[in-house]
């Protein structure tokens, strides 16, 4: 759907510019060549990012939508320089834009087509937890704002009779898309470099929290890293030194299984299980514990900070 768009609104954004030699929608249309080439490529990296795991990708391949996601950033930060160029040069010249009029509705249309096709983008990205997809839908919003402004340019154009607002239009939406490009990049690189997701961690401690209980002790070096839209979760579990192998087992199997079904989207979750060693035991509520050096006092609730830590213990005062 978005190349589809994307090449349809070329069309209209370099007709708009024929007709009128206006800057600013010049600068409309060059992002424009950049929606197509995007999409093109997040079509492309969309198709390979759902494949399975297999054993080259244990983890899937779902990664490669953060390269889609930096691909289209740095695509939006060159078109921006571009289009400052461009601005600078029709300053120096002092070109008029003709047919106003025709060029602003063109670019009302095609702006409002972008408006429309970016929000379902975004939408539909969150939803299915897809990088490239919410890039692409960021991208066609920044498309529409840079119609909005271009709209506005023309409009002072033809009320005032100054050229000069023309490329001033341009300019502006040049320097936004510079912002616009450098962000996707930057969440791009954080998601490639596994960065720390403090929204996820928080919805995971949240689910987590309430089960800490009955032999489930305290949940510590908790760790998540997204894949496209698969998440990999790992964390230890301190459980009673004197529960056996197998029950330590259950145990975990079944906190992951009831986890998962709270956790929104796809994820898998790896639980190690770690003993006690008696250091936990005014937070244990356990009842039938034959190893209880310090009587039970209270649960505290699992925070962000608790969880990520490698040995909380440590920590303590």
């Amino acid at each position: 759907m978005s190349l589809v768009v994307a090449v349809l609104l070329l069309g209209v954004k370099f007709w708009a510019y024929a007709e009128t030699g206006s800057q600013a929608i010049f600068s409309d249309a060059l992002e424009s060549i950049v929606n197509v080439v995007a999409a093109a490529f997040a079509l492309g990296v969309l198709t390979y990012a759902g494949r399975p795991a297999d054993r080259d990708h244990p983890y899937g391949h779902g990664k490669v939508e953060f390269f889609s996601a930096a691909f289209e950033g740095g695509l939006i930060f060159f078109a921006a320089l571009v289009i400052l160029w461009q601005a600078s040069v029709a300053f120096h010249l002092g070109a008029e834009p003709q047919r106003l009029d025709f060029g602003l509705w063109l670019t009302l249309a095609a702006g409002a087509a972008n408006g429309g096709l970016g929000w379902f983008l975004v939408r539909y990205g969150r939803k299915h937890r897809s990088a490239a997809l919410e890039a692409d839908g960021h991208h066609v919003l920044s498309d529409f704002m840079t119609s909005l402004g271009v709209v506005a340019g023309l409009l002072a154009v033809r009320f005032t009779g100054l050229w000069w607002f023309d490329p001033l239009a341009a300019t502006a939406m040049g320097a936004w898309l510079l912002v616009t490009g450098w962000r996707l990049v930057r969440r791009a690189t954080g998601g490639l470099l596994d960065e720390e997701d403090p929204a996820f961690l928080r919805q995971l401690v949240t689910v987590l929290s309430p089960r800490v209980h009955n032999g489930i002790i305290r949940v510590h070096h908790l760790r998540a890293i997204r894949a496209g839209r698969f998440h990999h979760i790992s964390a230890h579990l301190v459980v009673p030194e004197f529960w056996t192998v197998e029950r330590a087992h259950d145990a975990a199997e079944a906190l992951a299984a009831s986890v998962l079904r709270e956790v929104p989207g796809e994820a898998e979750i790896d639980f190690h299980t770690d003993p006690c060693e008696r250091a936990y035991c005014s937070r244990c509520d356990l009842e039938a514990c034959s190893v209880r050096q310090q009587p039970f006092l209270r649960l505290d609730p699992l925070t962000v900070d608790e969880a990520v830590l490698p040995d909380p213990q440590a920590h303590r005062p």
